[in-house]
């Protein structure tokens, strides 16, 4: 097992983080690069090292010192549309905190690394105290992706349920403790 460093991340480490979330939006989504979902890959320093409640963790293989898995926090709930309206309703900016861009890299998964970082995260929004919920949501076509969010949180919203499908989205609330 490899040795890998988790950390929060730094200038330093932006732009293997946009690689590996960039890689992951064209491999593992049907939708590819969207702006008005993604844009914060495009500058994750902006969106994540910048703002003070936000942040950015990054696990680096030990061999190459390459960045190999993100995962992000920030303090903006589900907005409607796209989402349900109650999910933004029940989940309001500046109280939640919703997680995002948990993404390893295909050679390094099954390691505890996604896992890893999560706890990470989750220790962040404790630490915070002003996020009242952990919010976040996945697509399950996704391989592994609903399987491990079930693992660690409840389903708040599975949109495959609703009447026509909605967007095929399974929304999740974690406990900050773990």
């Amino acid at each position: 097992m490899l040795d890998y460093c988790i950390r929060v991340a730094g200038p330093d480490d932006v732009d293997g983080a946009r690689a590996v979330m960039l890689d992951t939006v064209y491999r593992d989504f049907a939708t590819g690069y969207v702006p008005r979902w993604h844009a914060d890959i495009i500058d994750p320093a902006a969106a994540y090292l910048a703002p003070p409640r936000h942040t950015l963790l990054v696990a680096l293989d030990p061999a190459e010192a390459q960045v190999v898995a993100t995962a992000a926090l920030d303090s903006r709930g589900p907005v409607h549309p796209p989402n349900p309206r109650d999910l933004a309703a029940r989940y309001p900016s500046g109280e939640t905190a919703q997680l995002r861009r948990v993404y390893v890299r295909p050679a390094h998964r099954r390691r505890g690394l996604a896992r890893d970082l999560v706890a990470g995260l989750l220790a962040f929004a404790a630490a915070d105290g002003g996020y009242r919920a952990v919010y976040l949501h996945t697509d399950p076509a996704v391989p592994g992706a609903e399987a491990f969010w079930r693992s660690l949180g409840e389903v708040v919203h599975d949109e495959r349920d609703d009447p026509g499908g909605g967007q095929g989205i399974v929304h999740f609330e974690l406990a900050t403790e773990r």
